[in-house]
């Protein structure tokens, strides 16, 4: 589980300049920030634009088309549920409602103790031992009522 610092913006600028001037440095300047901070603050978006000469337009719709950066700090750890059609053939829909509802959370939520973050995947590619997740990286299958509930405590231990 990682652990991260504060938002720094000095530190945050720092990392975008150590980006700035090669080829196709979006992604790799914004897998960095996330993986520095844990998620990537819109105040670094202008400073972004600035140093790729883009627009903040066009920083903004990359951070915001690719689902796994974030525009706030994650739980504890993070719970990626498959959404893919085989999970959905063998049971994953009514199991995602039973664990969005016990935590009190939606897709992208964070619990209120900030334990488990809750996010949904299109595919793990563990269909043969569907439904699936991955709990903090770590592939997870046959889900079912028993195994969500030991996630949770887990999570929450």
């Amino acid at each position: 589980m990682p652990s991260y610092d504060a938002w720094n913006t000095g530190e945050a600028t720092q990392i975008v300049a150590s980006f700035a001037g090669r080829d196709g440095a979006a992604l790799p300047m914004l897998h960095a920030l996330q993986e520095r901070f844990g998620f990537i603050d819109k105040a670094i978006v202008p400073v972004m634009a600035e140093a790729l000469n883009l627009s903040r337009a066009e920083i903004h719709g990359t951070i915001t088309f690719y689902h796994d950066f974030r525009d706030h700090l994650p739980g504890r750890h993070t719970v990626k549920l498959c959404r893919a059609e085989a999970c959905q053939s063998r049971g994953a829909v009514a199991l995602h409602r039973q664990m969005m509802e016990k935590l009190g959370v939606d897709w992208h939520g964070t619990t209120v103790d900030g334990a488990i973050t809750l996010q949904p995947v299109f595919c793990l590619g563990l269909c043969a031992n569907a439904p699936a997740a991955l709990v903090d990286d770590e592939p997870v299958g046959n889900l079912d009522s028993s195994a969500i509930d030991a996630m949770i405590a887990e999570a929450r231990a």
